[in-house]
């Protein structure tokens, strides 16, 4: 008997903190909000900065709203080649005992190097489902880098699960060869999104759920992109079938804060509770 032809299902869960997730947070040295920061942090349950992701960390929370809330959000893990972190960030969050590691390989990233840490950290666990990788940033700023979070991106699809790219204006992730169905929170995304065909020549793309649907349309650089579609309120799924991976993007609304009196996230967020609301 043939095997059943594979759906793969995707849902945007890390945005809800009062839920149960296996994800690895990974801040880069790009501006970020702090709705969104205190969204993707509780629901994280592993922690790290990319070098400069710790002064941006570090620097949202010296003096947000007046009050000093960085030892609320201690990451586990600050690794680089360390030479953009600053040395006043740098003896903070040693004093916080946080683990900083100098890795002075010049042919990884400080993204690469703090995604080889998490793979260690989860060969050490034994027997645990991969982690969810959450990278916070990474789709701003300098040209070469952004190429660079989409490249890695792309190659990681062979040896990790799920890998999504966010900022305050968007989220991203790579949709390999074949079907998808995309469950849609309207009340976060949209209304805009698209399907972009980035380091690949071509895809054949039919699609179900947007303004706009695709039918065995081709995709490519040198003819047809699918940027500024619209997602449909009324349609909670929108279902893509590709032919090559091809870079899925919705449009993030402004957030708004969550119910922080609800969250079961451990003692850390009982004390955040008391001195966010």
């Amino acid at each position: 008997m043939a095997a059943a032809y594979a759906v793969t299902p995707w849902e945007v869960s890390f945005l809800d903190p009062l839920r149960q997730h296996r994800n690895a947070l990974i801040i880069l040295n790009q501006p970020f909000s702090f709705p969104l920061l205190d969204r993707v942090w509780h629901a994280s349950r592993w922690h790290a900065c990319a070098d400069g992701g710790a002064n941006r960390l570090h620097d949202l929370l010296k003096a947000l709203d007046g009050k000093d809330k960085r030892h609320l959000y201690t990451p586990d893990l600050i690794e680089g080649d360390l030479d953009s972190i600053r040395d006043d960030v740098r003896a903070y969050y040693a004093s916080q005992g946080v683990r900083i590691v100098r890795d002075d390989d010049q042919d990884s990233t400080d993204l690469m190097k703090c995604i080889g840490a998490l793979v260690d950290d989860e060969k050490a666990e034994r027997h645990v489902e991969q982690n969810t990788i959450v990278l916070l940033g990474g789709l701003t700023g300098r040209l070469d880098q952004t190429v660079h979070t989409l490249s890695l991106v792309h190659k990681l699809r062979k040896s990790r699960k799920r890998t999504f790219v966010i900022t305050d204006d968007n989220v991203a992730w790579l949709l390999d060869s074949g079907e998808h169905r995309i469950h849609v929170d309207h009340t976060l995304f949209g209304p805009t999104c698209g399907l972009l065909p980035v380091g690949i020549d071509a895809t054949l793309l039919t699609t179900t759920g947007l303004r706009w649907n695709l039918k065995d349309c081709l995709s490519s650089f040198d003819g047809m992109v699918s940027t500024s579609n619209h997602l449909l309120p009324e349609e909670p799924v929108v279902t893509v079938n590709t032919s090559k991976p091809i870079w899925w993007t919705m449009e993030l609304r402004p957030l708004v804060p969550v119910q922080l009196g609800a969250r079961k996230d451990g003692p850390q967020a009982d004390q955040g509770i008391e001195e966010l609301v």
